[in-house]
Formats: C-alpha cells, structure tokens, sequence
C-alpha cells in the first residue's frame, strides 16, 4: 500500500469527499455526532482550477449544503500558519451572512458549520489540552457556558496526531482519525470495520491507479514544499535581521546573540564576518 495517495493532501482531500457526497455525508455525520443526521448534500465547489494547486496560501475545502440549508466547509488543514483560524473564521461567517439578501427575515437563517482535521497540534498550552483532541467552539457566555446563542455559527476542530495518540473510545471518529494517519498500514486498516472508512480506502485505491491523479496530487505536494520553504526563509531573514542589529549595536558574544536571534553560533560568526568585510 506505499503508493497510495495521502488523503491528508487536501486536493486529494477535495477529490475524495466532492465526488463522493455520500462519504461526505458520512464525514459530517460522524464528526459532529451530537448532532441529528444528515441524509444528503450538494457540493458547492466541485472542481478545482488549476491555478489552486500552486496558488500559495489556498485551502482546498470542500463547501456542501445539506436538505435543510445547512452550510458545511470541510477542509484537511496540513500547515499551521499565525491567522488560519481567523482565515476560517471569516469564512465561516462569510458563509452565514450570504445566506440572506437585502431584507430577508433573519429567521431564515441556516446554520454555518466548519469541520477542520488539523494535521497538527494545535493546542498544547496545559496538560488539559494535551489531553483532549476534539473540540468544537460555539457562541457561549464565559461565565456560564451553558448560556448560549445557538449553535448557527459552529466551528469544528480535530487534531488527528494527538487523537490518535490519545486512542479515542472505538467508533466512527475514530474509525476516520485511523484512516487520516494510518492509510498506508494494510493491517491496520483491515481492522476498521467502519463501512464508510472502508468506502475512503476503496476511493483511494481508485484515485491513486490514476496516473493524472497522482500527477496533480504531486503538483499540490511540491507547492506546499515550496511555500513552506518561502515561510522559513522570511523567518531566517527576520533571525539574521535581529542579529545583524545585535551585532552592531551591542557587545555580546556569538553565543549570547545566537540563542537570542535562535540562530547557530556559526551563521552568527558568518555574518559579523559579513559585516566586518562591508565596513572594512
């Protein structure tokens, strides 16, 4: 099974559940157990253009509505990045002020649901969030989080490293954080008897014995890299800023600036060495 396509890759992400609205269903049903069922949903965005596979900084969601008006953004998020939960937040929001035009009842608002698997850990700050992988965030007092102004705004999040390493209590979301991070294991998965996670595996198998398939999801890949790349060298650039200045303005040592700057004690000494030969 090593030349299967990762389904963390979010356009194959995108290909698995938008052409396949029944296994979207399924997603949502299982990720947001509480609550009631959804039987059916019409995908939104379907196709991908081929400028979002390289496009720096594009998400490849999946937006889906359901029977009743329900809105749902679905997307795999591999990357943490300083404001990609304002970048989901106004988005969500985007999605329930479009709902109504000008003079509509407000009545006829649906709810607008976002359902983020982060391909990180994103809340690590206690021994109480190390503990817990799933959370959803609602419109609740601080004081008193049983007083709430509904759940029409609703975000999602599933940390799928730390809920598999916290071996959530056997069912179906556990059943898709074992597909997210153990797809390549053949033992493993023959051990989910969840049909739906069956069904992801089968549309795997399919996309990845396609050979433009696996071309775009290769392309997704390389971009991802590259702006990746593109982040750590703006934050070495901004590293070696501090140290420059360091070096110029203060009398502290090599090491004193590397572990300031977070930078090794020999780039320090290449740049005073820099510096020195420009003054010289």
């Amino acid at each position: 099974m090593a030349n299967l396509l990762d389904p963390k890759n979010d356009y194959v992400f995108k290909r698995l559940f938008s052409e396949a609205p029944d296994l979207l269903v399924a997603l949502i049903n299982d990720l947001r157990p509480d609550l009631p069922d959804i039987t059916a949903v019409e995908v939104l965005n379907p196709n991908i253009e081929p400028s979002e596979l390289t496009g720096k900084y594009i998400v490849l969601d999946v937006l889906a509505r359901d029977a009743d008006g329900h809105c749902y953004n679905v997307e795999i998020q591999v990357r943490r990045y300083g404001a990609w939960h304002k970048r989901g937040l106004f988005y969500l929001a985007r999605t329930l002020g479009l709902q109504l035009d000008a003079g509509e009842d407000y009545q006829h608002l649906k709810a607008s649901v976002g359902i983020h698997l982060l391909d990180f850990d994103l809340f690590t700050a206690t021994e109480a969030q190390k503990r817990q992988a799933v959370w959803r965030f609602e419109m609740r007092d601080e004081s008193q989080p049983d007083v709430t102004l509904g759940n029409i705004l609703q975000m999602n999040l599933i940390e799928l490293g730390k809920a598999d390493r916290l071996n959530l209590a056997p069912g179906p979301m556990a059943a898709w954080v074992t597909f997210f991070e153990h797809w390549q294991e053949e033992l493993t998965m023959a051990n989910v008897a969840h049909e739906p996670v069956k069904q992801a595996m089968s549309r795997i198998r399919q996309l990845s014995a396609d050979e433009e398939a696996q071309r775009l999801a290769f392309v997704r890949e390389r971009a991802l890299r590259d702006e990746v790349s593109l982040l750590n060298d703006a934050r070495r650039e901004g590293r070696e800023e501090v140290a420059r200045a360091m070096i110029l303005k203060t009398e502290m040592d090599d090491a004193s600036i590397a572990d300031i700057a977070q930078l090794s004690e020999d780039e320090v000494a290449h740049l005073r060495a820099e510096i020195l030969r420009r003054d010289s």
